[in-house]
């Protein structure tokens, strides 16, 4: 697995890569074909673009997968274990992307867009595909460092900065798409529902705790099969304070 792994890491990054560019096409695509100045307005749309966690989460994992290639095929060919840096970058990626797969799949995949909006397969890859396979990462991939469980805490540092940016930001653009006087990439932020922001605080507040639990049960099987399989050589403590 050692020898192939990467292999299976670049063609997953190379296709969530595809997926990315191909979604970011569409809406560039619909944005020319607008007729409102708002939903013509390409650097609103391109930056509500990249503010989707969706797309954040895809790209984190197109990063880590290609620097672990790059890790694996150079500095990490006689390596026992993954350096410290690039465990941490998987454990967060590979958490972000768990969250989207599982945040996608149980609240909005039922949500129905305007047809055309989206590119069907680049959906299913940003929102299944791709999780899924960062979830195998997380119970195969060779060579897995244990990390201290701090790291939770670090994995979490990102959406709850992504949380407080879409609700700050929102209120200060015009929707491309209803052209409503703000934007929220997603409809359990928007306090202009039913609920209000008290609806809102208790998606956050369940998101967080998804958050973290995710983290740790990533965290944890790092932690696991590092000391099943024998990554390390080095007792667990002394790993954790690498």
């Amino acid at each position: 697995m050692t020898t192939w792994w990467p292999i299976a890491r670049l063609v997953a990054a190379a296709l969530i890569l595809a997926a990315i560019l191909a979604q970011l096409q569409r809406t560039l695509e619909i944005a020319l074909r607008a007729e409102t100045p708002w939903a013509s307005h390409l650097p609103t749309v391109i930056t509500n673009f990249f503010s989707f966690f969706t797309i954040l989460s895809n790209l984190s994992a197109v990063l880590a997968l290609f620097i672990a290639v790059v890790w694996a095929w150079t500095a990490g060919r006689d390596a026992v274990a993954e350096p410290r840096w690039l465990a941490m970058l998987l454990v967060c990626a590979s958490t972000y992307m768990i969250i989207t797969g599982v945040v996608y799949n149980t609240l909005l995949r039922g949500i129905e867009l305007p047809q055309g909006q989206t590119v069907p397969w680049s959906n299913e890859v940003l929102h299944l595909i791709g999780p899924l396979f960062l979830l195998l990462d997380v119970l195969v991939a060779p060579r897995r460092r244990a990390l201290p469980w701090a790291t939770v805490l670090a994995a979490a540092v990102f959406p709850i900065v992504w949380a407080v940016y879409t609700l700050v930001r929102a209120n200060m653009i015009v929707s491309p798409g209803t052209g409503n006087p703000y934007w929220y990439p997603y409809p359990f932020l928007d306090p202009h529902q039913p609920g209000g922001y008290a609806i809102v605080a208790v998606y956050v507040v369940g998101i967080a705790a998804v958050i973290i639990g995710v983290s740790a049960a990533v965290v944890w099987a790092g932690r696991r099969r590092a000391q099943r399989v024998g990554d390390v050589d080095e007792p667990l403590a002394l790993v954790d304070r690498e």
